[in-house]
């Protein structure tokens, strides 16, 4: 669980009818550049939460803690990705004295913005660029949430991971280098080689001119 990341920050939808409370609104958004505190950039990929979709049982909770109002493996959560980004919906049971304890705070907006936890399972980075972009690619998720304040929690674990591509770069770098100079002693190696059997050769031509 050490791996979890939170972004958020996009309004949600919340509006009362008959048939409970309707939260609905994007978790995330694709294709948008996010300053993460000025140490990197971070960017979603479109399709990058497909295979979560459906797999992961993501629960939608309050600031990102407590008991779950809604599941998707309950069928109360629903989740799809369009071409802007990662959609929910959900109506929450007014019953519910978990949800009554929130309703008021949501409709005065007190609980008005989207956040998100997931796990970046495939991401690019781009170290050329000051700051470094990442590029997640593929992410599990753990759970959307109506917030009282987006945080970008996680900049730490995003910070590890830019020193592990960096090192993995740097180690890039080095096994091309060394094939470079593997390459290059073969090539002086084949060129003696070739230059010995050369002067071996006039030298028994020479022997063999009377």
């Amino acid at each position: 669980m050490t791996d979890i990341e939170r972004r958020g920050g996009i309004p949600a939808e919340i509006r009362a009818d008959e048939d409970g409370i309707k939260v609905s609104g994007y978790a995330a958004v694709f294709g948008e550049i996010t300053d993460i505190g000025g140490y990197f950039r971070e960017v979603i990929e479109r399709g990058a939460f497909v295979e979560a979709i459906g797999r992961d049982d993501v629960v939608f909770v309050i600031n990102h803690d407590g008991l779950p109002l809604a599941r998707t493996r309950s069928g109360t959560l629903r989740l799809s990705e369009d071409e802007h980004g990662l959609h929910m919906e959900t109506v929450l049971d007014p019953e519910d004295p978990d949800v009554k304890s929130i309703v008021g705070k949501m409709k005065r907006g007190d609980l008005d913005k989207m956040s998100f936890a997931f796990r970046a399972d495939v991401q690019e980075w781009d170290d050329a660029q000051d700051p470094p972009l990442r590029t997640i690619k593929k992410a599990s998720l753990y759970d959307v949430s109506i917030v009282t304040t987006p945080a970008y929690d996680g900049t730490s674990i995003g910070l590890r991971s830019l020193e592990s591509a960096r090192a993995e770069a740097e180690k890039a770098r080095e096994a091309a280098q060394r094939k470079k100079e593997n390459d290059l002693a073969a090539k002086r190696r084949i060129a003696e080689r070739r230059a010995t059997t050369e002067q071996r050769i006039r030298g028994i031509r020479q022997d063999a001119t009377p």
